[in-house]
């Protein structure tokens, strides 16, 4: 099966009409991973997106009713494309610790695109997720759209993680909050990687996935 195959399960609340559905919904997806890759989040607008893909800014707002939850919506199909990946990829994997190893590979690794998506550019994605991701967390209405389940898909990938530590080393008491770190914290050391170099060891030879194998490997020992 071939990714083009499967459906990325969004939640239907953070979008007035899917994307998936139509020709320009899907250029709507394609091009605003272009825009906001090229100029950042803050600076892109449904205007600037509209006279990209030459379409009415109105026509836009059919499909998202804000930025906000356009941003949220790319969010929530990177997490579960990223646990796609993670499913397939360790499900044959018998050794608990190889397969935790893959896991966190798969999950810090910086991606690359997929031309199996072919509206989906997923390196370009990833870079805004590097730099865009806690937007959609950190706000004053995070609690409400937790509620709502704008979040479901980005837990869900964390709890699997957790369950593979958890395999590997049962009677670790902090699953949760390793999980948790290591998804963020990867994100984070491509960030400073790529822009703030001098605190971080992460680098062009030595990248954020090795670090965090290292780290779990210290911990299963």
């Amino acid at each position: 099966m071939i990714l083009n195959q499967i459906i990325i399960a969004v939640n239907d609340k953070l979008y007035v009409k899917n994307p998936e559905s139509s020709d320009l919904g899907r250029k709507i997806i394609q091009h605003s991973i272009l825009l906001i890759d090229e100029i950042g989040f803050d600076a892109f607008t449904f205007k600037k997106l509209g006279e990209r893909i030459g379409s009415n800014e109105s026509s836009l707002y059919r499909y998202f009713e804000n930025k906000h939850k356009l941003l949220l919506y790319l969010s929530s199909w990177y997490w579960g494309w990223m646990e796609y990946r993670l499913v397939l990829e360790t499900n044959n994997i018998p050794d608990p610790k190889i397969k935790l190893l893959k896991g966190i590979e798969i999950l810090t690794e910086k991606v690359k695109d997929d031309s199996a998506t072919l509206h989906i550019n997923e390196a370009l994605l990833n870079n805004i997720i590097i730099l865009e991701f806690t937007k959609t967390i950190l706000t004053k209405e995070v609690d409400r759209e937790n509620r709502e389940g704008f979040f479901m898909v980005y837990k869900r990938v964390i709890n699997r993680l957790v369950n593979l530590i958890l395999e590997a080393k049962p009677d670790y008491p902090f699953a949760k909050s390793l999980a948790s770190s290591i998804i963020e914290g990867s994100l984070h050391q491509h960030f400073l990687k790529d822009h703030l170099t001098t605190i971080t060891d992460c680098n062009d030879t030595q990248s954020p996935a090795i670090f965090y194998k290292n780290l779990i490997e210290q911990i299963l020992k």
